[in-house]
């Protein structure tokens, strides 16, 4: 009776390889996975040659709350096409800095014209109200968003892209 209540020694190895397999698989799946879901890093392309043709000039910043209590951030300033063709968009990259010089935020927003004749400030796009060669106009980004950990110092804009005809 006592061969009945001892367990028996198990005379079989246990096969290992289809869990080392398994466990293989999991991770060759979950590494293409991360390879092909990872960000893509912007890669710094070079501003438009026409984009030295267009200055930016008197910039002012200021902030306002609609009816709903939310803040917007405007950048407004004079974009002069000092080049011989017209330009039809033009995309501007701004930085925003933290205290310590680093970038806290940057984005790449078209500029927008902005025509005061109506009865409130209103922009609209610069291919509705092209930049003539020689011509000024007042240009503004708006800003829904910025990092709280922005120094409130003028932002860097550059412009990159641009569209003439």
């Amino acid at each position: 009776m006592s061969g009945l209540i001892e367990p028996s020694p198990l005379s079989e190895k246990r096969d290992w390889r289809p869990v080392y397999f398994g466990v293989a698989l999991v991770v060759v799946i979950v590494g293409i996975v991360v390879f092909f879901l990872r960000p893509r890093p912007k890669s710094a392309h070079a501003p438009h040659p026409y984009a030295v043709n267009l200055k930016l000039s008197d910039i002012k910043m200021s902030v306002a709350e609609n009816f709903v209590g939310a803040s917007f951030t405007y950048i407004d300033g004079t974009v002069t096409n000092t080049g011989s063709q017209t330009v039809t968009s033009a995309t501007a990259h701004i930085v925003f800095r933290d205290s310590i010089g680093q970038v806290a935020q940057a984005e790449d927003d078209p500029l927008k014209i902005l025509q005061t004749s109506g009865p409130y400030p209103d922009t609209v796009d610069l291919s509705a109200s092209p930049l003539a060669p020689g011509q000024s106009k007042q240009v503004r980004l708006t800003f829904e968003h910025i990092s709280a950990e922005w120094n409130h110092a003028y932002p860097e804009v550059q412009i990159m892209d641009v569209s003439v005809k």
